[in-house]
């Protein structure tokens, strides 16, 4: 399958404040120093912002895709085009296209290529986030197995620029890391994960790390000072993450609406304008005749 070309954002998708990066034409401006390929639902989120607030900045994860330039997800295809379907090539040149204003990274769709990003960034300390893997399974079918499988995000798909880039990658995703089925094979796959990460990585260069130990393990691994009288940040609960990803449907469907309102209005204007054109034209010829 042909690479998908970048398409700048419609100006009259005013309801939602995504940016429009073309990241192919982007390098690197900062070094890669935190993979944190634990998998999504353990405390992806939380961490991302813990990271940016001891001044990993920026840190990737799945709403950098989703809800702020979706135009990443165009290489985040190409990636799993090239690792799933041997099409393409992706290699450091393109992770530097993609995370190269990123200091760490976390989250879906990268965990899908926890060796690919240990072998571009070997210089990078490497943080595994864990959860208790029926807790997890529970979590990640009410949020992103629904998300990945939501009827409305397909149906705006279709139509909207944000989501038409994201849900395929998202799809994509979902059926090659979770063989198409994750409510059958999710806790194996998670088992066989785990464990290939912590075989790829050295001990003293890994750090296994559960929501609820605070700052201590992880600014001690990442050599980097405590923040002083601040709560480990704690975010994007189930609740949270169906509610948002409902009003992100919304707020797309009406950029497609009121596009298709500026494109039905400018149609009619063109059309009465013609009419008027070809009356005045006819009058002019019956005068002649006259």
């Amino acid at each position: 399958m042909a690479s998908q070309p970048y398409t700048p954002k419609p100006l009259t998708d005013i309801f939602t404040s995504d940016t429009d990066i073309d990241r192919r034409k982007c390098h690197r401006t900062v070094p890669m120093k935190v993979l944190a390929l634990g998998l999504g639902r353990t405390g992806t989120a939380s961490l991302r912002t813990a990271l940016k607030d001891l001044g990993f900045t920026d840190c990737y994860h799945m709403m950098s895709a989703s809800v702020e330039n979706p135009p990443d997800c165009l290489m985040w295809q190409d990636a799993l085009s090239a690792k799933f379907d041997n099409e393409g090539e992706f290699g450091r040149e393109q992770w530097d296209q993609l995370l190269g204003h990123c200091q760490a990274v976390c989250d879906w769709p990268a965990v899908a290529f926890a060796r690919e990003l240990i072998e571009a960034y070997p210089e990078a300390k490497v943080i595994l986030t864990t959860r208790e893997v029926n807790s997890w399974h529970a979590s990640t079918m009410k949020t992103v197995d629904w998300r990945a499988n939501d009827p409305e995000l397909r149906f705006v798909a279709q139509f909207d620029w944000g989501s038409g880039m994201y849900y395929p990658m998202l799809r994509k995703f979902w059926d090659v890391f979770f063989k198409s089925d994750f409510r059958r094979y999710g806790k194996q796959v998670y088992h066989d994960y785990y464990a290939e990460v912590r075989s790829m990585v050295p001990a003293d260069n890994l750090l296994e790390y559960r929501m609820g130990q605070g700052w201590e393990p992880l600014c001690e691994f990442l050599e980097v000072p405590a923040p002083k009288n601040k709560k480990f940040p704690h975010i994007n609960d189930t609740d949270g993450f169906v509610d948002r990803c409902r009003t992100r449907n919304r707020a797309q469907m009406y950029n497609v609406l009121f596009r298709g309102f500026i494109v039905g209005s400018s149609l009619l204007a063109a059309a009465l304008s013609a009419c008027a054109t070809l009356s005045r034209f006819r009058a002019r010829l019956a005068g002649l005749a006259a």
